[in-house]
Protein backbone atom coordinates (compact mmCIF):
# COMPACT_ATOMS: atom_id res chain seq x y z
CA UNK A 1 0.00 0.00 0.00
CA UNK A 2 1.62 3.52 -0.84
CA UNK A 3 0.85 6.23 0.92
CA UNK A 4 1.42 10.36 0.64
CA UNK A 5 2.84 12.32 3.45
CA UNK A 6 1.49 16.04 2.99
CA UNK A 7 2.96 18.38 4.93
CA UNK A 8 1.99 21.44 6.74
CA UNK A 9 2.27 25.09 6.54
CA UNK A 10 1.85 26.06 3.62
CA UNK A 11 5.69 26.02 2.76
CA UNK A 12 6.84 23.74 5.98
CA UNK A 13 8.19 21.18 3.60
CA UNK A 14 8.52 17.83 4.26
CA UNK A 15 11.88 15.46 6.14
CA UNK A 16 13.21 12.06 6.24
CA UNK A 17 11.63 11.80 9.73
CA UNK A 18 8.15 12.19 8.35
CA UNK A 19 8.55 8.26 7.36
CA UNK A 20 8.26 7.68 11.35
CA UNK A 21 4.47 7.51 11.34
CA UNK A 22 4.59 4.57 8.75
CA UNK A 23 5.77 0.89 8.79
CA UNK A 24 7.92 0.80 6.24
CA UNK A 25 7.26 -3.27 5.67
CA UNK A 26 3.80 -2.13 4.91
CA UNK A 27 3.91 1.15 3.17
CA UNK A 28 5.17 2.29 0.22
CA UNK A 29 6.33 5.79 1.68
CA UNK A 30 6.15 8.99 -0.86
CA UNK A 31 7.14 12.73 0.71
CA UNK A 32 5.85 14.91 -1.21
CA UNK A 33 7.43 19.10 -1.23
CA UNK A 34 4.48 20.87 -2.14
CA UNK A 35 5.84 24.00 -4.55
CA UNK A 36 8.16 26.49 -3.60
CA UNK A 37 8.53 24.10 -0.18
CA UNK A 38 11.03 21.54 0.87
CA UNK A 39 13.45 20.44 -1.96
CA UNK A 40 11.23 21.87 -4.71
CA UNK A 41 12.18 24.63 -7.06
CA UNK A 42 12.33 27.57 -6.88
CA UNK A 43 12.69 27.87 -2.83
CA UNK A 44 10.00 30.07 -1.69
CA UNK A 45 8.30 30.36 -4.72
CA UNK A 46 4.80 31.59 -5.54
CA UNK A 47 4.07 31.84 -9.45
CA UNK A 48 1.54 29.61 -10.57
CA UNK A 49 1.46 28.39 -6.45
CA UNK A 50 -1.74 27.42 -5.47
CA UNK A 51 -4.03 24.87 -3.96
CA UNK A 52 -5.20 23.20 -7.50
CA UNK A 53 -1.84 23.45 -8.55
CA UNK A 54 -0.76 20.85 -5.96
CA UNK A 55 -4.05 18.87 -6.69
CA UNK A 56 -2.25 18.60 -10.39
CA UNK A 57 0.96 17.64 -8.99
CA UNK A 58 -0.31 15.04 -6.73
CA UNK A 59 -1.93 13.39 -9.44
CA UNK A 60 1.09 14.03 -11.56
CA UNK A 61 3.46 12.92 -9.00
CA UNK A 62 0.94 9.77 -8.42
CA UNK A 63 0.97 8.83 -12.48
CA UNK A 64 4.62 8.85 -12.12
CA UNK A 65 5.24 6.60 -9.70
CA UNK A 66 2.86 3.84 -11.21
CA UNK A 67 0.92 4.22 -7.85
CA UNK A 68 -2.90 3.20 -7.90
CA UNK A 69 -4.51 4.62 -5.16
CA UNK A 70 -2.75 5.77 -1.51
CA UNK A 71 -3.24 6.24 2.18
CA UNK A 72 -3.57 10.27 1.73
CA UNK A 73 -1.98 11.44 5.15
CA UNK A 74 -1.86 15.49 6.15
CA UNK A 75 -1.52 17.54 8.34
CA UNK A 76 -2.62 21.10 9.30
CA UNK A 77 -2.64 22.75 6.10
CA UNK A 78 -1.75 19.29 4.65
CA UNK A 79 -4.70 17.81 5.86
CA UNK A 80 -6.54 20.93 3.60
CA UNK A 81 -4.30 19.61 0.60
CA UNK A 82 -5.49 16.45 1.46
CA UNK A 83 -9.09 16.57 1.35
CA UNK A 84 -8.87 19.02 -1.49
CA UNK A 85 -7.29 16.10 -3.74
CA UNK A 86 -9.22 13.79 -2.64
CA UNK A 87 -12.85 15.75 -3.81
CA UNK A 88 -11.09 15.85 -7.06
CA UNK A 89 -9.51 12.51 -6.91
CA UNK A 90 -11.76 10.37 -4.88
CA UNK A 91 -11.00 7.01 -7.10
CA UNK A 92 -7.32 7.06 -5.89
CA UNK A 93 -7.65 7.39 -2.74
CA UNK A 94 -7.79 4.58 -0.35
CA UNK A 95 -8.11 6.64 2.82
CA UNK A 96 -7.31 9.15 5.19
CA UNK A 97 -5.21 10.00 8.06
CA UNK A 98 -5.79 13.59 9.40
CA UNK A 99 -4.14 15.45 11.58
CA UNK A 100 -4.49 19.19 13.65
CA UNK A 101 -7.61 20.05 10.77
CA UNK A 102 -7.81 23.45 8.81
CA UNK A 103 -10.37 23.59 6.35
CA UNK A 104 -9.10 27.21 4.90
CA UNK A 105 -11.87 29.07 6.11
CA UNK A 106 -11.93 32.89 6.92
CA UNK A 107 -12.55 32.10 10.94
CA UNK A 108 -9.27 30.18 10.80
CA UNK A 109 -6.99 32.47 9.01
CA UNK A 110 -8.39 35.31 11.37
CA UNK A 111 -7.74 32.75 14.18
CA UNK A 112 -4.57 32.50 13.37
CA UNK A 113 -3.72 35.92 12.82
CA UNK A 114 -5.02 37.66 15.74
CA UNK A 115 -6.84 34.46 18.76
CA UNK A 116 -3.59 32.80 18.92
CA UNK A 117 -1.96 35.65 20.73
CA UNK A 118 -4.95 35.35 23.35
CA UNK A 119 -3.56 32.74 24.82
CA UNK A 120 0.34 33.01 23.80
CA UNK A 121 0.38 36.52 24.53
CA UNK A 122 3.83 36.92 24.04
CA UNK A 123 4.27 35.66 20.99
CA UNK A 124 1.68 37.88 19.67
CA UNK A 125 2.69 40.89 20.52
CA UNK A 126 5.82 39.63 19.56
CA UNK A 127 4.69 38.88 16.12
CA UNK A 128 2.44 41.94 16.01
CA UNK A 129 4.93 44.87 17.09
CA UNK A 130 7.72 43.26 14.79
CA UNK A 131 5.56 45.89 12.26
CA UNK A 132 5.59 49.47 12.69
CA UNK A 133 2.65 50.62 14.40
CA UNK A 134 1.34 52.33 11.04
CA UNK A 135 1.09 48.77 9.36
CA UNK A 136 -0.74 46.93 12.22
CA UNK A 137 -4.43 47.65 10.99
CA UNK A 138 -3.79 44.82 8.17
CA UNK A 139 -1.38 42.17 9.95
CA UNK A 140 -2.01 40.13 6.39
CA UNK A 141 -1.31 42.50 4.00
CA UNK A 142 1.73 44.63 6.09
CA UNK A 143 3.70 40.74 6.38
CA UNK A 144 2.51 39.67 2.99
CA UNK A 145 4.46 42.80 1.46
CA UNK A 146 7.18 42.40 3.29
CA UNK A 147 7.36 38.46 2.81
CA UNK A 148 7.10 39.03 -1.21
CA UNK A 149 9.16 42.32 -1.42
CA UNK A 150 12.61 40.68 -3.59
CA UNK A 151 14.90 42.73 -0.78
CA UNK A 152 16.32 40.18 1.79
CA UNK A 153 16.67 43.20 3.97
CA UNK A 154 13.09 43.47 4.26
CA UNK A 155 11.99 39.60 4.19
CA UNK A 156 14.15 38.00 5.81
CA UNK A 157 13.08 39.35 9.23
CA UNK A 158 9.86 39.34 8.55
CA UNK A 159 9.79 35.54 7.80
CA UNK A 160 11.76 35.10 10.85
CA UNK A 161 8.98 36.94 12.72
CA UNK A 162 6.36 34.89 11.18
CA UNK A 163 8.15 31.44 11.99
CA UNK A 164 8.68 32.24 15.53
CA UNK A 165 5.15 33.01 16.14
CA UNK A 166 3.48 29.90 14.49
CA UNK A 167 6.25 27.87 16.39
CA UNK A 168 5.67 29.23 19.76
CA UNK A 169 2.12 28.41 19.88
CA UNK A 170 2.33 24.84 18.22
CA UNK A 171 2.91 22.77 21.10
CA UNK A 172 1.24 22.31 24.54
CA UNK A 173 3.82 24.09 26.55
CA UNK A 174 5.00 27.11 25.57
CA UNK A 175 8.16 27.93 23.81
CA UNK A 176 10.58 30.60 24.48
CA UNK A 177 10.27 32.90 21.75
CA UNK A 178 14.20 32.50 21.01
CA UNK A 179 14.05 28.68 20.80
CA UNK A 180 10.94 29.30 17.88
CA UNK A 181 12.98 31.94 16.33
CA UNK A 182 15.69 28.88 15.89
CA UNK A 183 13.68 26.52 15.26
CA UNK A 184 14.31 26.73 11.28
CA UNK A 185 16.94 28.27 9.20
CA UNK A 186 16.48 31.25 7.18
CA UNK A 187 15.45 29.48 4.06
CA UNK A 188 12.82 27.00 5.55
CA UNK A 189 11.28 30.36 7.46
CA UNK A 190 11.17 32.25 3.95
CA UNK A 191 9.23 28.99 2.58
CA UNK A 192 6.98 28.84 5.68
CA UNK A 193 6.01 32.63 5.59
CA UNK A 194 5.71 33.46 2.46
CA UNK A 195 4.01 30.91 1.08
CA UNK A 196 1.46 31.04 4.06
CA UNK A 197 0.49 34.70 3.61
CA UNK A 198 0.60 33.83 0.05
CA UNK A 199 -2.43 31.19 0.56
CA UNK A 200 -3.90 33.41 3.37
CA UNK A 201 -3.88 36.90 1.06
CA UNK A 202 -5.90 34.46 -1.66
CA UNK A 203 -8.39 32.24 1.24
CA UNK A 204 -6.48 29.30 0.14
CA UNK A 205 -7.92 29.54 -3.26
CA UNK A 206 -10.94 27.25 -1.94
CA UNK A 207 -13.58 30.32 -1.58
CA UNK A 208 -15.30 28.99 -4.41
CA UNK A 209 -15.11 25.59 -3.26
CA UNK A 210 -15.37 24.88 0.38
CA UNK A 211 -13.91 21.72 1.78
CA UNK A 212 -17.64 20.88 3.84
CA UNK A 213 -19.72 21.15 1.50
CA UNK A 214 -17.79 18.83 -1.13
CA UNK A 215 -17.30 15.86 1.14
CA UNK A 216 -19.93 13.66 -0.55
CA UNK A 217 -17.14 11.95 -2.78
CA UNK A 218 -14.95 10.95 0.03
CA UNK A 219 -17.58 9.96 2.61
CA UNK A 220 -17.46 6.26 1.93
CA UNK A 221 -14.10 5.67 2.58
CA UNK A 222 -12.38 5.31 6.23
CA UNK A 223 -10.64 8.33 8.01
CA UNK A 224 -9.18 8.93 11.01
CA UNK A 225 -8.71 12.73 12.60
CA UNK A 226 -6.31 13.08 15.14
CA UNK A 227 -6.24 16.13 17.29
CA UNK A 228 -4.78 18.02 20.15
CA UNK A 229 -7.52 19.13 22.67
CA UNK A 230 -4.86 22.30 22.99
CA UNK A 231 -4.20 23.33 19.87
CA UNK A 232 -4.07 26.56 19.39
CA UNK A 233 -2.76 26.78 15.52
CA UNK A 234 -6.13 24.92 14.51
CA UNK A 235 -8.67 24.42 17.51
CA UNK A 236 -10.16 21.43 18.10
CA UNK A 237 -13.78 22.95 16.75
CA UNK A 238 -12.67 22.73 12.89
CA UNK A 239 -12.01 18.64 13.52
CA UNK A 240 -14.99 18.38 15.18
CA UNK A 241 -16.52 20.13 12.47
CA UNK A 242 -15.53 17.65 9.68
CA UNK A 243 -15.88 14.34 12.21
CA UNK A 244 -19.14 15.47 12.31
CA UNK A 245 -19.93 15.89 8.34
CA UNK A 246 -18.03 12.72 7.80
CA UNK A 247 -20.34 9.70 9.08
CA UNK A 248 -18.14 6.73 9.85
CA UNK A 249 -14.70 8.92 10.53
CA UNK A 250 -12.62 8.16 13.36
CA UNK A 251 -11.87 11.28 16.38
CA UNK A 252 -8.74 10.28 17.94
CA UNK A 253 -8.62 13.57 20.64
CA UNK A 254 -5.33 13.33 22.44
CA UNK A 255 -5.52 14.92 26.11
CA UNK A 256 -2.20 16.46 26.68
CA UNK A 257 -1.39 17.91 23.18
CA UNK A 258 -1.49 21.28 21.17
CA UNK A 259 -0.49 21.52 17.41
CA UNK A 260 2.80 19.88 17.24
CA UNK A 261 2.53 16.55 15.20
CA UNK A 262 5.87 15.40 17.83
CA UNK A 263 4.06 16.16 20.56
CA UNK A 264 4.38 12.13 22.22
CA UNK A 265 0.53 12.18 22.26
CA UNK A 266 0.07 13.01 18.83
CA UNK A 267 3.14 10.83 17.22
CA UNK A 268 1.70 8.05 19.21
CA UNK A 269 -1.95 8.27 17.92
CA UNK A 270 -0.61 9.09 14.06
CA UNK A 271 1.58 5.76 14.20
CA UNK A 272 -1.70 4.12 15.59
CA UNK A 273 -3.92 5.35 12.91
CA UNK A 274 -1.42 4.06 9.92
CA UNK A 275 -1.88 0.72 11.61
CA UNK A 276 -5.16 0.88 11.67
CA UNK A 277 -5.65 1.93 8.13
CA UNK A 278 -3.08 -1.32 7.48
CA UNK A 279 -6.23 -3.40 8.68
CA UNK A 280 -9.04 -1.42 6.82
CA UNK A 281 -7.23 -1.11 3.88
Amino acid sequence: MAAVFLHGGPGAGSAPVHRRFFDPRHYRIVLFDQRGAGRSTPPAGIEANTTWHLVDDMEALRRHLGIERWLVFGGSWGATLALAYGIRHPERCAGFVLRGVFLGRDEEVDWFLHGMGRVFPEAGRAFTEFLPAAERGDLLAAYHARLTDPDPARHRPAARAWAAYETACSTLLPMPADGAALALNDAAALSLARLSAHYFRHRLFLADSPLLDNLAAIRRLPCVIVQGRYDMVCPIATAEALHRAWPGSELAEVPDAGHSAFEPGVRAALVAATERMKRLL
